[in-house]
Formats: C-alpha cells, sequence, structure tokens
C-alpha cells in the first residue's frame, strides 16, 4: 500500500500537471486574442484581413487537437461573454459571433483541432506541418464561406467576400504557422 506521503506526491503533480495544461490554454486563446488585433479593414468586404487564424494555426499545431480545441472553444466564450478578445473591427460579443465574420469564428475549434490531430500522427516536419495548416485552413473557408453564403443568399458573393481576397495571405500564414508549429512540437518536452 501507498503511504500517505506517496499519495499526497501524486496528488501534487497531477495538481500541477493540471494547472500547467490550464494556462497553456488560457494563454492560447489570449495570443489568439493578441493577433485578432492586427487587423486592416478591406474596403470591398466586411471580412477584414487579420492575424486572427495564423494565431489559430499556430495554437492547433503548437498544442494538438484537444488543447488547441480548448483554447479556441474558451476565445469563443470569452468573445461571447464581452471581452475584447475578436477584431476590433467588428460589433464584438455575440453580435460578432452572429455577424459576418461569425462562420471564421464559429469554426475555429475545429479549425486548431484539425491542424493539432495531422501534427499528432506522425513526425513534426515542416511539411507535416504545412499540410496540416492547408487543410485546417480548408475547415475555416468552408465554416466562413458557408456562413457568409447563409447571410448572403448568394454563393458568388460568398466567395467574392471571404475567399479571394485572403488566399495569397493564407498562404503565407500557413507557411509561417509551419515552421513555427514544427519547431515547437520537435522541442524537448521539460
Amino acid at each position: 500500500m501507498a503511504s500517505a506521503n506517496t499519495v499526497a506526491v501524486r496528488q501534487s503533480a497531477r495538481s500541477l500537471e493540471w494547472m500547467k495544461q490550464a494556462a497553456l490554454v488560457i494563454g492560447a486563446s489570449w495570443f489568439v486574442a493578441a493577433c485578432a488585433h492586427i487587423t486592416i479593414p478591406l474596403p470591398f468586404t466586411p471580412v477584414p484581413l487579420t492575424l486572427q487564424n495564423w494565431g489559430v494555426l499556430v495554437v492547433g499545431l503548437a498544442l494538438g487537437s484537444r488543447r488547441g480545441f480548448a483554447a479556441l472553444a474558451l476565445y469563443l466564450v470569452e468573445g461571447a461573454m464581452g471581452f475584447p478578445v475578436f477584431n476590433p473591427t467588428g460589433l464584438g460579443g455575440v453580435a460578432q459571433l452572429l455577424g459576418p465574420t461569425g462562420g471564421y469564428l464559429m469554426i475555429y475549434p475545429l479549425v486548431a483541432a484539425t491542424a493539432g490531430l495531422v501534427m499528432e500522427h506522425g513526425k513534426a516536419t515542416f511539411v507535416r506541418a504545412a499540410i496540416a495548416g492547408l487543410l485546417a485552413e480548408i475547415v475555416l473557408f468552408a465554416g466562413g464561406i458557408g456562413w457568409l453564403v447563409f447571410l448572403t443568399h448568394s454563393f458568388s458573393k460568398a466567395i467574392w467576400y471571404g475567399l479571394y481576397a485572403f488566399v495569397f495571405g493564407e498562404i503565407i500564414k500557413v507557411m509561417f504557422a509551419a515552421v513555427i508549429g514544427a519547431r515547437v512540437r520537435r522541442a524537448p518536452k521539460a
């Protein structure tokens, strides 16, 4: 039988690990919030150019599917509660979740989970991270454009508002996220 000291040490180690994981998830949600505030409004679309989705990719690639999903679910809760975590060009709160960028926002947990899932099943290389990022971007644009179709009742308008102006920038974001994600995943664990 384990002594009371051994049990206390195990419980303390579990509590410390839980706090470490919670801090990672909370910090990741704040990282995405900081990225959201680097925004450039575009005059021809209600969807701004932002680093927010780059942050989502980095979180998913670096933290994996579960913690990435949790961080972005927390991010949405923070935003819905009115915390200033969404890009500043929108209305904020629940109104932002229901506005033109709502589809992108609501799909963020799945975007991070997709990127993380691909990274969890193989060696952490730049190529794997880039593929994970590209697959996650497909999920992102499916959610964002799908929501824009719902709002505009037009697939062509949704594509115009939510895809064309962003493709080049998204490729660059995926590549930079892949570099960071692969390095973080290869780093020795403490």
